[in-house]
């Protein structure tokens, strides 16, 4: 089934990808593309609306993208953000200018309910701005629907053509009717919204089906969320032509290896798990270098996978759990810049193991590919389970890679773990993590001189994981989770608690 698809032309907004989240949790397709994408191709994708975002050039900036001015005689309704109503009013022949003061932060809207756009609002609404240029005359056509202290034109509607543009943020948490205003527009847009769990399962599988037909499928299976949805959706394609490999590096949670091997045997699911912890122990030793350790990882992962796929003669097909975020931001969509990074699932193994790439989430959201989880059963501790990096926690013990290090890891975190969960805060926190540091510290236990090593803890929440901030724990929960590692984690005398939000920290350690 073809999904209607509302399309987001990016201009290199912090918050793109959130407007394209947004407007999927609202039951509709979004996808995005450049802010300068030709309006031929624009028109190729038949999208039901057009959302311009926001960025953070003037639009009289040398060099800044502009959208294509046919965007504007597609027929389709447009909705501009921020930087995206200033282009919209410039290249419809209003005026923009800067604003004297940039504005940044909350500010208050008064609104025209009488507009579409703000239907079931209110008249006076807390938004988001951030900006520091704004429309100064409109163009032919539009009226002003909306106002704050510093612009004049917060919020403007062309009704007959459906074109509306805002100087503020809807699709932030600050904004507190934003996702009222999201949702008017997709009506306007007069969408079915069929982007529904159920919906996008029967789809994902009928693809599988029609690439792989006879085929076999091996599944590059890591344990995490991605990697575990794609396996269950290959089996229920193609049953048991799906050969799950799950490569133990030594480096994962505590038990993590055996609770993968039993969750996929209760799916009748059986895991070809390769024990490869002494070949990474190995390739790490003496090595210290984060980004060194990661190359070695990621080296030894694909000598030990290409090792285990040959097991498979009759495989075709090599499936990963690559999401839309790891596929957009591996090519050139966010405004005029570079790429911006490329991910480890895009690149893909080898091409010499010469098989096709099978990537059944390559246009879903993490939110999604969880709630596509929940549809095919996984467990919810499972699916809504915190970020782990790739390299594991190769890259959470600093410093030289060794099993006994490890080992003191993965209890404590372990212990960590526990005591969030016990105390109802797993949801509330978007990652949390313990990392073992590579400094010994003196303490006292019971009448004897120690000097052992320091765990540093780590908890942050975010909407977008680009920026976030330090969780504030209830001082209870910190003294038990302390107090329990130092008493049963045998060579860890002292606990501290990372207080650094991103930027300008980064949420891993290394």
């Amino acid at each position: 089934m073809a999904h209607e698809t509302l399309l987001i032309l990016d201009f290199g907004s912090q918050y793109t990808q959130l407007i394209a989240r947004r407007v999927r949790e609202l039951g509709v397709f979004s996808e995005i593309r450049r802010g300068d994408a030709p309006a031929r191709d624009i028109a190729a994708l038949a999208p039901i609306g057009i959302v311009l975002s926001g960025g953070p050039a003037s639009i009289y900036e040398e060099g800044a993208i502009r959208p294509d001015p046919g965007v504007f005689a597609l027929g389709v309704p447009v909705l501009g953000l921020c930087y995206g109503q200033q282009a919209m009013a410039h290249l419809l022949g209003g005026q923009v200018e800067p604003a004297g003061s940039r504005e940044y932060g909350a500010a208050e809207l008064d609104a025209d309910l009488a507009c579409p756009l703000f239907a079931g609002t209110r008249a006076t609404q807390r938004v988001w701005m951030s900006h520091g240029d704004r429309v100064t005359r409109l163009p032919a056509g539009f009226t002003a629907v909306g106002k704050t202290d510093n612009a004049p034109a917060a919020a403007m509607a062309d009704e007959a053509r459906r074109f509306y543009g805002i100087q503020f943020h809807p699709e932030v948490n600050h904004t507190e009717l934003g996702r009222r205003i999201l949702l008017n527009f997709v009506n306007i847009c007069g969408a079915r919204r069929d982007w529904t769990p159920a919906e996008i399962r029967r789809d994902s599988v009928a693809r599988i089906r029609e690439q792989v037909r006879e085929g076999r499928i091996i599944v590059a299976l890591s344990g995490g969320v991605d990697s575990s949805v794609t396996a269950l959706l290959c089996r229920e394609a193609v049953g048991e032509r799906t050969a799950p490999i799950f490569v133990d590096t030594g480096l994962l949670r505590l038990g993590e290896g055996d609770k993968v091997q039993s969750r996929f045997a209760a799916f009748g699911l059986a895991v070809d798990r390769v024990n490869a912890a002494e070949r990474f122990f190995t390739t790490l030793a003496g090595v210290e270098d984060p980004e060194e350790k990661r190359r070695r990882i990621g080296h030894e992962f694909i000598a030990v996978f290409e090792e285990e796929a040959k097991r498979f003669p009759d495989a075709r097909f090599l499936a990963q759990g690559t999401l839309y975020p790891d596929v957009i931001e591996s090519t050139s969509v966010r405004g005029p810049s570079a790429t911006i990074k490329t991910h480890h699932n895009v690149g893909g193994l080898p091409k010499r193991l010469g098989l096709a790439l099978v990537e059944p989430l390559r246009d879903l959201f993490k939110d999604e590919v969880r709630r596509l989880g929940e549809a095919l059963g996984l467990p919810e501790e499972f699916v809504w389970r915190h970020p782990f990096p790739g390299p594991g926690l190769g890259v959470r013990v600093l410093g030289e890679v060794t099993p006994e290090r490890v080992s003191l890891l993965q209890r404590a975190d372990a212990i960590f773990m526990d005591e969030i969960r016990a105390a109802g805060l797993y949801r509330e926190i978007a990652q949390a993590l313990t990392v073992l540091l590579p400094v010994r510290s003196v303490g006292v236990m019971g009448d004897q001189r120690t000097y052992e090593n320091v765990a540093s803890l780590r908890a942050v929440t975010t909407e977008d994981f680009m920026t976030a901030d330090w969780y504030r724990f209830p001082p209870e929960v910190l003294d038990r989770v302390a107090r329990r590692i130092v008493n049963e984690v045998r060579g860890i005398n002292r606990v501290v608690y990372d207080v650094t939000s991103k930027p300008p920290g980064t949420i891993e350690w290394e």
